[in-house]
């Protein structure tokens, strides 16, 4: 029997944002979810997808929300849960715990 995957998105870019200086970088940032999600939750229940704000023509990508993150209307890092956003900025474990654990996610 296969379960569905939950989906997990971040949208960052390499060059942080003037308010994020002391944060870390938005690459970093997924790979830490990463790692903090599957050391709780096991491997192969979340789907992840890391979209670069600056590269064109990326597969899956939402233009909409990296047009709003270019216009600093959304912060980033930008963590989304199956299209909701969770996190932006400096993303709390805490929040996209309870997005993954309410869409039927469990330790």
């Amino acid at each position: 029997m296969s379960e569905k995957k939950i989906n997990l998105t971040v949208y960052g870019a390499e060059v942080k944002c003037a308010s994020c200086v002391n944060a870390p970088g938005s690459k970093e940032t997924f790979e830490w979810l990463q790692a903090a999600i599957t050391r709780k939750y096991g491997e192969n229940k979340v789907s992840y997808h890391y979209y670069d704000l600056h590269e064109e023509n990326q597969p899956g990508a939402d233009e909409q929300l990296i047009d709003r993150l270019l216009e600093e209307e959304l912060f980033y890092p930008l963590v989304l849960v199956e299209g909701e956003i969770v996190g932006e900025g400096n993303p709390r474990l805490k929040s996209i715990y309870q997005a993954l654990e309410s869409r039927g996610l469990e330790a």
